[in-house]
């Protein structure tokens, strides 16, 4: 069933358990989570992000995004993930995406916070959802996400939202996308504080490749929503890899792949503790 933000987050907040987004490219991938989500009866977002439309043109792969989001037996939010141009992120809800990112974090902080609000308005308008971003989640290729000085405070946590009306808001806490080059140090003493000052999920991004134990105190100390990406690439080749060595033909290798993303994939929702949540 189509959902959005709020119908999954707001328990998970309150529960303190979390919510993963898993972005959905192709088919495969798209297969892979919903059958995951519905195995394990855990609510489930599903997306992509502007970053990699290279890969999967909205236009294509939003109506089957769509379609399997509406006929699946656990809540699914269509999430579309760092929108940063006005017009995809219109492009997104013509489609029938149930949650839009706004990120705006690269901008100078007042754009950042009156564009956000700008689109806070418009989807609210439609029912849609809206996250914001305030601080700068990294890049792990050039690990700028241990520069502390672009983490965000809790006097700008509070600001943004007081100032935007946000559903969710995607802090930076040391995380960074893509692959870790060394362990990342997270402050969970500001994410608390943060948690603390502010009544809204509070979004974890950069989280593939993050040991257990992280996973598990982030969600303790405040966060609702956990984006992965990378894991679920990491898996689709090792399931290709293995079909392979298998002497898979191209059919048969593609199962393959859907099995090793679905196992990764109830693996991080176990790990959340949203399993049965969506029941």
């Amino acid at each position: 069933m189509l959902a959005n933000l709020n119908d999954v987050l707001t328990r998970a907040r309150k529960e303190h358990y979390a919510v993963g987004l898993f972005n959905a490219t192709d088919s495969d991938c798209l297969e892979a989570v919903i059958s995951a989500a519905e195995e394990l009866r855990a609510p489930v977002i599903i997306g992509t992000a502007e970053v990699l439309l290279p890969f999967g043109e909205l236009q294509l792969i939003a109506p089957g995004m769509l379609h399997a989001a509406k006929r699946a037996s656990v809540p699914v939010v269509l999430h579309y993930d760092h929108g940063l141009t006005f017009d995809k992120c219109m492009e997104a809800l013509s489609l029938g995406f149930s949650s839009i990112m706004f990120d705006g974090s690269a901008y100078p902080y007042e754009e950042n916070l009156a564009a956000t609000r700008e689109m806070v308005k418009i989807c609210h308008s439609l029912g849609v959802t809206v996250e914001g971003e305030i601080g700068h989640v990294g890049l792990a290729a050039t690990e700028d996400n241990a520069a502390e000085d672009r983490y965000t405070t809790t006097t700008e946590a509070k600001e943004f939202y007081d100032a935007t009306g946000v559903d969710a808001l995607a802090i930076a806490i040391g995380t960074a996308h893509g692959a870790y080059k060394s362990k990342p140090k997270l402050d969970l003493e500001r994410l608390k504080a943060i948690r603390d000052t502010i009544d809204v999920p509070l979004v974890l991004h950069g989280g593939s490749g993050l040991s257990d134990d992280d996973f598990r105190n982030t969600i303790r100390d405040g966060i609702s929503k956990v984006n992965i990406h990378t894991d679920m690439c990491i898996a689709g080749i090792e399931g290709m890899k293995a079909g392979l060595a298998e002497g898979l033909e191209y059919l048969p290798l593609r199962n393959k792949k859907v099995e090793y993303v679905k196992n990764a994939v109830m693996e991080k929702m176990r790990l959340f503790g949203c399993v049965g949540k969506a029941d």
